[in-house]
């Protein structure tokens, strides 16, 4: 979709974007590209999409995979997908479109993801609990393809020391690999986002760290655990003025580069240090 139609659509529809939806639409052809070749889409496949929005995304998915479930909350939004994506008569995978909000989706109705493929570019302002919610289920996708704010893609990827190592780094890596990830150009989408934007590519674990049981053990101990660490981190730690802590694998110069936890109270005891064994055991 050229960024020209795409602005015809809205012209047409009297519509005006909501930020607080986080309605930043994609319409760069080449990313959409890399985002869907991220997936590895084959025709069988299954798609869960959040936020097509105008369907530019929606459209590429449709071409490429068997099943395609996108789920909208804007209903002038909605309107439009089904009168442009119904009423082709080019051959196209299944598209089923639920007008609802897809975090209220996804915790009120719970599924089986096995099969699936998450490919969206998620609203900013839900993308961390919606990941979250996907990978606590049972099981999660097979992949997650989701473009996001740049920071959030670091605490997707970081490990163990990064200062972007958290919360939301061991409940997704609990179930998910990162395998790939690209920066994404703010020009590239409309209106253009304030913030910096990435796509993540991550794949279930092939099998899983715990059982289903230990798993709510698992997040409370996570949350707690940096809860405390935040609250301790917030108080002086003596070093002196100008001092730096360094991450030996990060490269600074890099958008995506994990940088070092400020966090150094007490060195590789504090939980933003800790890899996931330790966490994982004490549940067990």
């Amino acid at each position: 979709m050229k960024l020209s139609h795409m602005k015809q659509l809205l012209a047409a529809g009297e519509i005006r974007l909501t930020k607080s939806l986080g309605q930043n639409f994609l319409h760069d052809a080449n990313q959409l590209s890399r985002i869907v070749d991220a997936a590895e889409l084959g025709p069988s496949d299954r798609v869960l999409e959040i936020g097509p929005g105008l369907g530019p995304l929606t459209e590429v998915l449709l071409a490429r995979a068997g099943e395609v479930l996108a789920i909208e909350k804007d209903a002038r939004l909605v309107a439009i997908l089904r009168e442009r994506l119904g009423s082709t008569a080019k051959p196209r995978g299944a598209l089923r479109l639920l007008h609802d909000d897809a975090l209220e989706y996804l915790r009120r109705e719970p599924r089986d993801w096995r099969g699936w493929k998450l490919v969206a570019n998620l609203p900013y302002s839900v993308a961390s609990p919606i990941l979250v919610e996907l990978a606590q289920a049972c099981p999660g996708p097979d992949r997650l393809v989701a473009t996001l704010q740049l920071e959030v893609a670091r605490r997707l990827l970081a490990g163990p020391g990064q200062r972007d190592y958290g919360v939301l780094t061991l409940l997704v890596q609990l179930d998910y690999e990162p395998v790939s990830t690209f920066k994404i150009p703010a020009s590239c989408f409309f209106p253009e986002p304030e913030v910096d934007s990435a796509c993540v590519c991550l794949q279930r674990r092939a099998a899983p760290l715990l059982p289903p049981a230990r798993r709510p053990a698992f997040a409370r101990l996570v949350k707690r655990s940096f809860s405390r660490c935040s609250s301790n981190c917030s108080k002086p730690t003596g070093r002196p003025r100008g001092s730096r802590t360094s991450s030996p694998g990060c490269n600074s110069r890099s958008p995506l580069a994990p940088k070092p936890s400020p966090c150094t109270n007490s060195s590789n005891s504090r939980p933003s240090y800790i890899p996931f064994n330790p966490f994982t055991h004490l549940t067990i």
